[in-house]
């Protein structure tokens, strides 16, 4: 293995437990600020994090003119992206206010299944393995979500939602990064996140200065390491990756936020949801396989 390809999946790896590890945060700054609050400061800072990350990423690179349209093209794309990521983060939020963030990170995962079925409105076919995924993991959802009364916790469902949205979301950037910069693009949908999180935010929490300076250390992990270096760490890491190797590497995330959540709050999953998680995590892996159209 070369040397290129080795650091590549130990930046993927560094990505995968910022991200698992963002869990925890997010639920951690429920308690001092409410959803639209979290994701608008978190969403404004990765922003801001990602200004100097561009200028580094383009250190040396000869300078080109955009030309308007290609501005218009990149905005458009940063606004789309940025209205899919506040829709996703914020269903996310507040799933996670009622649900532990181990079982969140499991059905935030479902996304990688879902993506390749919304393909198919768009004439992409699913492999096999794809669809043997789904069924494992509709049976790993089941035994994660749905209780012995046959009822679903809400937070799971606004955190399957969430996973919807975010399906969405890896669409549009599929679609606009032909012809964007992705870190460029990034920026720009953080920014565009943090803005439409801006008014319901003024509208419904009325946040305080201080209740955000309280939840200071979960916002400034969710908006620096989550937003910033983790998007950042995934551009270079997956650079000189196998697409199909840089999603299980970064799929990991899952797993990780059960251990972060066992760890750093003691939340404990039963034996039923364990098995929920060990479907899930198959699922994941499988759709990610190789296999004939």
């Amino acid at each position: 293995m070369k040397k290129k390809q080795i650091k590549g999946m130990l930046l993927l790896l560094l990505a995968a437990i910022i991200w698992g590890s963002a869990f925890v945060a997010q639920s951690v700054g429920m308690e001092y600020v409410g959803p639209f609050t979290f994701n608008c400061v978190r969403t404004l800072i990765g922003g801001i994090v990602l200004i100097p990350c561009i200028t580094l990423l383009n250190h040396g690179k000869v300078k080109k003119k955009m030309m308007s349209s290609e501005k218009k093209r990149l905005m458009i794309g940063g606004i789309c992206c940025g209205i899919a990521l506040a829709i996703g983060s914020t269903l996310q939020q507040f799933g996670i206010m009622y649900t532990t963030v181990g079982k969140a990170g499991f059905i935030t995962a479902f996304y990688i299944i879902i993506v390749p079925i919304l393909g198919l409105l768009l004439g992409k076919k699913c492999g096999l393995s794809v669809w043997i995924s789904v069924m494992i993991a509709l049976i790993g959802l089941y035994f994660l979500c749905i209780t012995d009364g046959f009822s679903i916790g809400k937070g799971d469902s606004y955190v399957f939602l969430g996973a919807l949205a975010f399906a969405i979301h890896i669409l549009v950037i599929d679609y606009f990064t032909q012809f964007n910069d992705g870190v460029k693009m990034s920026c720009i949908q953080f920014f565009s996140c943090g803005i439409i999180c801006f008014i319901p935010m003024i509208l419904f929490e009325h946040p305080e200065i201080s209740t955000i300076l309280l939840a200071w250390k979960p916002i400034l992990y969710a908006g620096v390491l989550s937003c910033g270096v983790g998007y950042t760490l995934q551009m270079v890491g997956q650079k000189n990756m196998n697409p199909t190797v840089a999603s299980l590497i970064l799929s990991l995330e899952s797993v990780i936020s059960v251990i972060a959540g066992f760890l750093v709050l003691h939340q404990n999953l039963s034996q039923r949801e364990l098995i929920g998680c060990a479907l899930m995590f198959i699922a994941i892996i499988l759709a990610q396989l190789p296999g004939e159209n």
